[in-house]
């Protein structure tokens, strides 16, 4: 399995995914990274909370987003450099997340790629922000 070469992108190239979230997911997010605060796990403490209800992790998205990269564009072999991340609506248990990244500039030289990166649920954006990632390029 390979992902796709420097010299195969371009800007404005696209890729994404959609997941639904369940309890199962949230629940093993939480075990594996620990954060068990009680907005994700508890719904009666979620329910006294801004929010009114349990909501998914933040990174669980951001997670969607590292799919996105390192399943299909650029995919297998890509390594993340960075990511920024900008949280801008709650994500809840039955949303079904469409993950998107496009690429935005390519430097040559250093082999990187910069993506745009967003979650959506609904249409409306729930995370942004911008990755860079290191590509490999095509053998000579």
């Amino acid at each position: 399995m390979r992902g796709l070469f420097l010299e195969e992108l371009s800007v404005g190239q696209s890729a994404q995914l959609l997941r639904t979230v369940g309890e199962t997911d949230i629940v093993a997010f939480a075990a594996v990274t620990g954060d068990t605060n009680p907005v994700h796990l508890d719904a009666d403490y979620a329910a006294t909370t801004s929010f009114g209800q349990r909501i998914a992790h933040g990174m669980l998205s951001a997670g969607y987003i590292s799919a996105v990269l390192g399943t299909t564009l650029p995919g297998p072999g890509a390594v993340y450099l960075s990511q920024t991340l900008k949280f801008k609506r709650p994500v809840r248990i039955g949303d079904e997340v469409t993950a998107r990244a496009t690429v935005t500039g390519i430097d040559q030289a250093k082999a990187e790629v910069t993506l745009a990166t967003v979650c959506l649920v609904r249409n409306k954006t729930v995370l942004d922000g911008e990755a860079v990632v290191l590509v490999p390029r095509q053998a000579a």
